[in-house]
């Protein structure tokens, strides 16, 4: 009968099975986020299973560990205390989340925020410049385009990427380009006010 001794001697230098699914398990959850740790094995070894993630946000580099499922939204709002950025419907569904990944809106909450290591994130926190209201967080004041202030940030994210993409016109074209941004309170009318106002001033 062949011993455990015996056993591990003829093994050597393979991989068991569950050492083999522990370490496939980890490399998975670093490609998940992007690929963000050079040595998947060290991070088994570790058992801990996070992931070192760098984040450029508003022009600060911020170094966390994180659960490779954290989203971007929870990053910013947990991690880094940055809780302009809202948690609406958490499925993509709202845009009061809506960030800014390299000048271009994403739905924090559906971002990992491991994808985004390396890359330029700005949180309604990043938008005035030394005390001054970026023109559009003006505008939104100017034109009542808030009542409950919870969407707001979203709606104004969205409205800084879609004059960045291309100034709209016409109220529908702005209601057709802000579309995937709700307020439940009803206050359209501002909003689009205030998104073509601070399109004419730019």
């Amino acid at each position: 009968m062949q011993t455990d001794q015996s056993m591990d001697d003829s093994n050597e230098g393979r991989i068991s099975r569950r050492g083999f699914l522990g370490r496939t398990a980890t490399a998975s959850a670093v490609l998940a986020v992007g690929g963000q740790l050079a040595d998947p094995e060290a991070a088994a070894a570790g058992g801990s299973g996070l992931v070192d993630v760098e984040l450029r946000v508003n022009e600060r580099v911020e170094r966390l560990r994180l659960d490779p499922r954290v989203t971007l939204l929870d990053a910013v709002r947990d991690e880094l205390r940055l809780t302009g950025t809202k948690k609406g419907c958490d499925r993509g569904q709202c845009g009061a989340c809506t960030v800014h990944v390299d000048g271009r809106r994403v739905l924090s909450c559906l971002t990992l925020a491991g994808s985004v290591t390396g890359r330029r994130v700005t949180t309604i926190e990043g938008l005035a410049r030394g005390g001054e209201l970026h023109p559009v967080q003006q505008a939104f004041l100017e034109h009542d385009g808030f009542q409950c202030g919870f969407c707001t940030s979203g709606q104004i994210m969205s409205a800084v990427a879609v004059l960045r993409e291309g100034r709209p016109r016409s109220a529908e074209q702005v209601r057709e380009l802000m579309s995937g941004n709700i307020c439940r309170c009803g206050a359209y009318d501002g909003i689009v006010d205030a998104v073509r106002a601070a399109g004419a001033a730019d």
